[in-house]
């Protein structure tokens, strides 16, 4: 514990570091921060809408730590990961004068944490960089395991490096500022860890994960810390996704990124509202194959349109686009010679990796669902 925050460690050897959980955090960044900098200076990045409520408590937590600190404030939004974007926020950080020893702080959702990050892996050959994540969906997932990685024309995150941070701060009183759909699009990548590996906990989200986007703090935190554990001790074991544990993370997301390539990458569809349908349609393409249970698909199915989330694709107008999802998901960075990778469900809490889904068989299937 540290003061009212929970301590989760990454053990990556040399590179290993703290995620902590709790409230009040950001107030308290600059002690936190201190012990890792080895230059007394720090350029935060984050966004308008999270510069609102949360860029002065940070600021003012690293005034009374000494730490001198400069503003770079990106719009909101998936937009905002593209090659543009990025060659400005690098051009920004460079006229900050930085050397190799000062900290970037990502303030912000994964959007931020994202763009940030890979500006820290490639900014010198490489600077140390703290993530803030503010949103749910970034504390649980992106702000953890080093991803870092802005999109491509061609994709969602193409352009990326494996690139871990020093520190991880997932403030859990920041999510009061977030708007409901935020919250919800967050709460599906928590469903996505007891889908994958922990039947206990999706049946304590299926009772009481209303508690967790009605940011109740005592089930807030077990679902934060839940994610994260599971997610810190997948990463410890399978730093780079060589092995088939990491891999499983990106249940949902194959097809996911299909859908957010198609809709725009932007407000039509976020991120985790389209991990929710890419783990309806995961279920729903396992049971077509024989493999998971039409009783398992339908639970999960109702789970999510119980919490307000998507689970059908004619809500999200892609009728009559078969073809062009598949075409999406024929560039997904985990093809391999052609083959599409998806992970697939046996049943609630237990995925597997299939590494040569038929295309034949996937088209047929997403026909049959838009």
């Amino acid at each position: 514990m540290t003061g009212s925050a929970q301590r989760l460690r990454v053990e990556l050897g040399e590179r290993a570091y703290d995620i902590l959980i709790g409230p009040g955090l950001i107030a308290r960044a600059g002690e936190h921060i201190m012990p890792l900098v080895r230059r007394r200076q720090a350029v935060i990045v984050t966004d308008e809408i999270v510069a609102k409520p949360l860029l002065a408590p940070l600021q003012q937590s690293l005034d009374a730590a000494g730490i001198a600190h400069q503003t770079i404030t990106l719009p909101p939004g998936e937009g905002t990961k593209d090659l543009a974007h990025f060659g400005r926020l690098v051009d920004a950080i460079l006229a900050c004068n930085i050397e190799r020893g000062t900290m970037l702080v990502a303030l912000g959702g994964g959007v931020v944490g994202d763009i940030a990050g890979f500006a820290a892996a490639t900014l010198l050959r490489g600077i140390d960089f703290v993530q803030i994540p503010t949103t749910l969906l970034a504390q649980v997932d992106s702000s953890v395991g080093g991803k870092t990685a802005i999109n491509a024309a061609a994709g969602k995150n193409l352009l990326g490096a494996f690139y871990q941070p020093r520190l991880v701060l997932a403030d859990t009183g920041a999510m009061a500022t977030l708007p409901r759909r935020e919250l919800l699009a967050g709460y599906a990548e928590v469903v996505k860890y007891g889908l994958i590996a922990d039947v206990e906990f999706f049946d304590w989200l299926d009772a009481d994960g209303g508690k967790v986007c009605d940011l109740d703090p005592t089930a807030l935190n077990r679902a934060v810390m839940t994610s994260c554990r599971m997610k810190a001790e997948i990463v410890a074991g399978d730093e780079r996704e060589t092995g088939d544990s990491r891999a499983l993370l990106n249940f949902g997301h194959t097809f996911g990124h299909a859908l957010e390539a198609e809709t725009g990458f932007g407000d039509a569809l976020l991120h985790g509202e389209a991990v929710a349908l890419g783990m309806v349609l995961a279920f729903d393409f396992a049971v077509r194959l024989g493999i998971a249970s039409g009783q398992d698909a339908t639970r999960v199915r109702r789970h999510l349109a119980r919490m307000g989330l998507p689970n059908q694709l004619g809500a999200v107008g892609l009728a009559n686009k078969a073809d062009r999802l598949l075409a999406h998901m024929g560039k997904d960075k985990k093809v391999r010679d052609g083959r599409i990778t998806l992970i697939l469900p046996h049943r609630i809490g237990d995925a597997y990796v299939m590494r040569d889904a038929k295309s034949e068989d996937l088209r047929a299937f997403l026909a049959d669902a838009v």
